[in-house]
């Protein structure tokens, strides 16, 4: 399943792109995330719980910041585990300078691809429960960087 939008953030560049690279900032902001333990500057590991229909799993999701130029451009890379279901991800993000001053505007994508039993309840309803988790993601990270 392909993802995209844009988005404004009203913040600088700089400060956008930190936070989102930072998993312990934007890592609460992901619904239903329980923790976030750091490997390194480039690996991470989440732990989430997810539900879609009358599915619920517990992901143990392991990511990769496998391109990151300042302040304009990122890519994560994830793989995620839960009993009888699998996810693999591309996200990618890129950061522009808004119209007004103190603005960020940024285009983002993901491509996703799920298996397993959580893939059996539909494409339709794991889209629709993907957007609603996606604006919830994006209205939190507007709400911390807007503060």
């Amino acid at each position: 399943m392909e993802f995209s939008g844009q988005t404004t953030i009203k913040a600088p560049r700089e400060r956008v792109f930190a936070f989102l690279i930072d998993p312990n900032l934007v890592g609460r902001c992901g619904p239903g995330v329980e923790s976030i333990e750091v490997i390194d500057d480039r690996h991470f590991k989440a732990k989430a719980k997810v539900g879609v229909g009358f599915i619920s799993a517990r992901f143990v999701i392991n990511m990769e910041l496998a391109e990151a130029d300042a302040p304009s451009h990122a890519v994560i890379k994830a793989r995620g585990q839960a009993p009888g279901t699998a996810v693999d991800a591309t996200g990618t993000m890129d950061l522009a300078p808004g119209d007004e001053p103190d603005t960020t505007v940024m285009k983002w994508g993901a491509n996703v691809i799920i298996s397993g039993m959580m893939a059996s309840v539909g494409a339709r309803m794991i889209e629709g429960t993907a957007n609603k988790m996606i604006a919830q993601t994006f209205d939190c990270i507007r709400a911390k960087l807007e503060e």
